[in-house]
């Protein structure tokens, strides 16, 4: 009786024992693929580490060879803040950006949908110079452009040699909208135009609603692009400090204070900041939208 009584509980022995031994090879077969991607997030996140320790520290520890701050200096970010100029250039950097953005899109989404879905004569060129305006390098067109904006419309010192531009469209932007717009089926543009919609109706009441992650993912590339250009505002507003950006007006922060680690690490975290805050609650749409580009050709 005893013996046949000990006979359950060594099977429940043995089936604990079983699950336990498969819990640690789960554990361990996810560290073993994870692992590399765990090593890659480390790779990418130290520099920010580092960046965010140095801007808390003190004048002089930031000088030294020690990473972890002895005391917290919060102040940094209100002296970089206080910082004459450094409200101009925040306002500079978010009128270039937000404007620049929504010229860009406005102007690429017509041209993206006509290239991919309208049969004329001549599309194949047009799509061929949209690929070669892609592979033009900006410093190629430079100096005839600044001798335009400099000569004819006496616009340098100011950040409008850059905004007025993407009101014609962008050629990245243009190509990767159109390779989406193939994707949407030709179906819901004919159901539309039996509905008696025009192209543009069309455009704005069907396709646009749909278009809505390709459109999302290139506000973001041209987003970030307007946030971290330097080439641009050197050229054209390096001789009016009231036009400067961030990229170049930190370029003079640190300049003045490049005995002040604190404090450059400090301003670099704040102009960062925008552009991390933003990928985090946009990386949704997108990464979606990257991944629905370029599915048909």
């Amino acid at each position: 009786m005893t013996l046949v009584s000990a006979l359950p509980r060594k099977r429940t022995a043995a089936a604990s024992t079983a699950a336990r031994a498969a819990r640690r090879r789960a554990a361990l077969q996810w560290v073993a693929v994870h692992s590399l991607a765990i090593a890659a997030a480390l790779f990418f996140l130290l520099p920010f580490v580092f960046v965010f320790l140095t801007s808390v520290m003190t004048d002089h520890q930031a000088l030294t060879s020690d990473l972890w701050p002895h005391r917290w200096q919060w102040s940094n970010f209100a002296t970089v803040w206080n910082t004459p100029g450094f409200l101009t250039w925040w306002r500079n950097t978010l009128l270039y950006a937000g404007l620049g953005t929504l010229l860009t899109v406005v102007s690429s989404l017509p041209v993206a949908y006509a290239l991919a879905k309208f049969r004329f004569r001549g599309r194949n060129l047009a799509l061929m110079a949209v690929v070669a305006m892609m592979m033009l390098p900006p410093q190629v067109t430079v100096i005839p452009m600044y001798l335009f904006w400099a000569k004819q419309l006496h616009l340098t010192g100011t950040l409008w040699p850059l905004i007025i531009p993407m009101a014609f469209g962008d050629a990245f932007t243009i190509f990767l909208l159109r390779q989406f717009l193939l994707t949407i089926p030709k179906e819901y543009m004919e159901a539309a135009r039996l509905d008696g919609c025009g192209e543009l109706r069309t455009l704005l009441r069907v396709v646009l609603p749909m278009t809505r992650p390709a459109i999302a993912a290139v506000a973001l590339f041209q987003f970030f692009y307007c946030w971290n250009d330097y080439f641009g505002p050197q050229i054209y507003a390096s001789d009016n400090p009231g036009a400067w950006t961030l990229s170049y007006g930190l370029e003079s922060f640190k300049g003045a204070h490049h005995t002040n680690w604190n404090l450059t690490m400090a301003a670099t975290l704040l102009v960062l900041a925008p552009v991390i805050v933003l990928f985090f609650f946009a990386q949704r749409a997108f990464i979606e939208g990257v991944t629905l580009t370029g599915v048909k050709g």
